[in-house]
């Protein structure tokens, strides 16, 4: 085992670092003595961002060989214990004697779950070497958010989406306005056309490009991995037949509310057999695996927030199309999630409104800095009926978070100005939303 190690340290540090487009939608947290944990549904480019990293570094000076890539996924470690993993650090140290307790040296760790009892060794030398650690993993072992979790507050979180629709535009090598406020008839025709694409494609990066027939076999494959590895295997759940209905009702209905009781009902109606606190644990599982988000009512009480049920989205838009067996495609349910995906790579805190007059309001976003926004998202508002229902839902919630700027967010832009109204209500078009840090 050391003489495979000591091997892997070779190729680790002989490593060409693969040229990738920068992931600049990933936030890491900057806190000293904390590992890094890499997290996300799986292939949206988790080790893809360790690469990234190791190519910052090296822009940054630091010294090849005190950035260390180490990959778990090999068959040649198969018997590998914890017992083992401290000859990671030796070998390491014994090639560079010089950067002990000198140098700061950056360990990634990719797929490191795949040795139990890893978080002790990882937790001892963040307290005893000068090291900096990335961690990354997915598997039915342990889910990626639970090797944040296992590290008992000594590491922080950072999650990895599929592409944001800037970083699609720049995967494709698309011209990306530098003033998105000011843009041209011309450029907001391009930017509306290139975000139409976005919503039925998605930003899984592997899924840029493909045909059509490619692409959904692509999005189906992830979602089976998930649920057969992720939650099936790992959980040990025999009852695939309601874990899969479940998955494709969620998948295909963005924004689509989460009953476990109505759910239970049409499973019977069907003659699937299931249990109410059987699909409440299989939707904890689809939210573990980053499959789907669950935005949760806007309420001063745990009852309220009990008796209302969570409004469900994808990861991702592409899986709505993949999913979704009517064949009507529903831009708004898309546009909508969108929206949220970006709202949580901003870092906000994420809920839903019902007014006091009974109406809804899709977000209500309170970010890390203390702001906060009520979002509508609506596809279409260029009839007047529309309008004024979107309209109406902010008028009625603002009173209540007089703090929040409210937004309609819509795909296509309409000189359609809020002039009966003396609240100000910001009207935007997604794309120059989604390229704003508004």
């Amino acid at each position: 085992m050391e003489q495979i190690i000591r091997q892997k340290l070779a190729d680790s540090l002989e490593l060409v670092i693969p040229d990738l487009m920068p992931r600049i939608s990933i936030y890491v947290p900057e806190i000293l003595n904390k590992a890094k944990a890499i997290v996300g549904m799986r292939r949206t480019g988790k080790t893809s961002y360790l690469f990234q990293k190791i190519s910052e570094f090296l822009v940054a000076g630091t010294p090849r060989e005190c950035l260390v890539y180490f990959s778990f996924e090999d068959e040649r470690l198969a018997d590998l214990g914890v017992q083992d993993l401290n000859l990671i650090i030796e070998n390491y140290y014994r090639r560079f004697p010089e950067f002990r307790g000198k140098q700061e040296v950056t360990f990634f760790f990719d797929e490191i779950q795949l040795v139990d009892g890893w978080e002790q060794f990882v937790r001892r030398i963040l307290d005893s070497e000068k090291v900096c650690i990335y961690l990354s993993g997915s598997s039915s072992k342990l889910l990626s958010r639970e090797v944040a979790t296992s590290m008992r507050g000594r590491a922080v979180e950072a999650i990895v989406y599929p592409f944001s629709f800037q970083e699609t535009l720049q995967f494709a090598e698309k011209p990306i306005p530098l003033d998105p406020a000011n843009l041209s008839s011309r450029q907001h025709n391009f930017l509306e056309k290139h975000l139409v694409e976005y919503l039925n494609i998605g930003g899984f990066p592997e899924a840029q490009g493909l045909a059509p027939r490619n692409h959904r076999h692509l999005l189906q494959g992830y979602v089976d991995i998930v649920l057969l590895r992720d939650i099936a295997e790992r959980h040990q759940l025999t009852n695939l037949q309601a874990i899969r209905w479940l998955t494709r009702q969620l998948l295909a209905n963005a924004g689509g509310p989460f009953s476990a009781n109505r759910f239970h009902r049409d499973l019977q109606s069907q003659q699937i057999r299931s249990s109410v606190n059987g699909l409440l644990e299989i939707f904890s599982h689809l939210e573990d695996a980053f499959l789907v988000h669950g935005v949760p009512i806007e309420a001063g009480s745990e009852r309220k927030r009990q008796v209302n049920p969570v409004k469900t989205y994808p990861i991702d838009p592409g899986l709505i199309h993949v999913f979704d067996r009517t064949g009507r495609g529903n831009l708004g349910h898309a546009l909508e999630n969108i929206i949220l995906i970006e709202l949580l790579r901003r870092g906000a805190d994420v809920t839903w409104v019902r007014t006091p007059k009974g109406y809804e309001v899709d977000f209500l976003a309170r970010y890390p800095d203390g702001q906060s926004d009520l979002i509508q998202v609506a596809a279409d508002i260029q009839s007047p009926l529309t309008y004024e229902r979107e309209i109406r839902a902010l008028q009625d919630a603002s009173p209540v978070h007089k703090d929040a700027k409210p937004y309609l967010i819509t795909l296509y832009r309409h000189p359609i100005e809020p002039s009966s109204d003396p609240m100000e209500i910001t009207i935007l078009p997604a794309h120059e939303w989604l390229l704003s840090n508004v």
